[in-house]
């Protein structure tokens, strides 16, 4: 379904096929070419489950530029100020100057009307007004999967995000309507700032996705970085609810590299992971084979012994800190501003 979430219709070229249960299911976003918030919304046979399912980046399409001004305001640090080269590419007006940034204005400048994420607060409004009796579900990739953590942070639903950026830097400049925490703060309840968070340790969040792709684990920066040269300031990596991370680099031989990251390598990760491999014990040798033009080291076993893999446990990011070379707080640019002496 989050690969789904990229493609019009069951005839594009892209498109999964689901399971009969999930015949019912209609686009969002697609009318107008300029409208950046895109995907579909599935139901079940008998309406009694809903899954939205949102769309993540697009490099290059009539989305690619909301995109990624979404991505940029959401997983940079300070909008998108990575350092002074990028003084062109700032996607708010938060940066005050020597590693300082705003949290006020960070959390109004989310919470614009034309921002993914107040789109799709009023979507799932929609939707749990069309269907009150309904379950509903949140799913995406990329941005995709992060918006709807976001969403399913917000409305306390299930969200499952597959190889996404950190979110939790943004959820807590929204200060998100979350149950409330157990009593007594616990080190998974810090924020990613260092500090107390209202986030509760288990928001009802699963992301999955595997360490071969830089994303989500916050690797793709730096100047010479794929995701830099493209305007991407993609600089968090601390995740909401609990992650499943499949090892791809130890198990599948697979190198960290940014084509690691489109939804049918996830989508090929586990559909694979739990066939038998060759035992760790056994006599292998090694070999090279191509994979969607990379290139990777594979073992192929001589003894005939075989072990299945296990799912990866579901566990809580506990210690993440992002961005710990800023200082965020609020009124920061009326202070510098009274500093100045501007305002006497």
């Amino acid at each position: 379904m989050s690969g789904n979430a990229y493609v019009l219709g069951p005839s594009g070229k892209n498109w999964y096929e689901l399971d009969g249960a999930w015949n019912i299911s209609f686009p969002f976003g697609y009318e107008d070419a300029q409208d950046g918030f895109r995907g579909h919304v599935f139901l079940s046979s008998d309406n009694s489950t809903i899954v939205l399912a949102i769309k993540g980046t697009t490099l290059q399409g009539p989305t690619s530029k909301k995109d990624k001004f979404n991505d940029n305001l959401l997983f940079s640090c300070c909008c998108a100020r990575v350092d002074f080269s990028w003084i062109f590419h700032q996607v708010c007006d938060c940066y005050s100057g020597s590693w300082k940034c705003d949290n006020t204005c960070l959390s109004n400048a989310l919470v614009e009307d034309s921002m993914f994420y107040t789109i799709g607060v009023n979507l799932v409004n929609d939707l749990r007004t069309l269907y009150p009796s309904a379950n509903l579900w949140l799913v995406g990739h990329s941005l995709g999967g992060a918006l709807a953590s976001l969403l399913g942070s917000t409305f306390g639903l299930p969200a499952v995000a597959f190889e996404s950026p950190g979110e939790r830097l943004a959820a807590e400049r929204l200060g998100l309507p979350m149950p409330p925490a157990p009593i007594g703060p616990t080190e998974s309840q810090m924020s990613s700032s260092g500090e107390s968070s209202i986030i509760p340790s288990l928001s009802p969040v699963v992301h999955v996705y595997h360490t071969a792709d830089p994303i989500p684990q916050g690797t793709c920066t730096g100047p010479f970085s794929p995701c830099s040269q493209a305007g991407y300031a993609l600089e968090t990596h601390c995740h909401l609810g609990k992650s499943i991370v499949f090892d791809t680099v130890t198990e599948f031989g697979w190198r960290v590299d940014i084509r690691r990251h489109p939804i049918r390598e996830v989508v090929g990760v586990m559909e694979t992971w739990n066939q038998e491999e060759a035992s760790e014990e056994e006599d292998e040798e090694e070999y090279w084979r191509k994979s969607n033009g990379i290139e990777e080291r594979k073992s192929r076993s001589n003894s005939g012994k075989r072990r299945s893999r296990q799912v990866p446990e579901a566990k809580e990011e506990i210690d993440c800190v992002d961005c710990y070379k800023w200082e965020f707080g609020s009124e920061f640019k009326y202070k510098d501003f009274e500093a100045s002496g501007c305002g006497s």
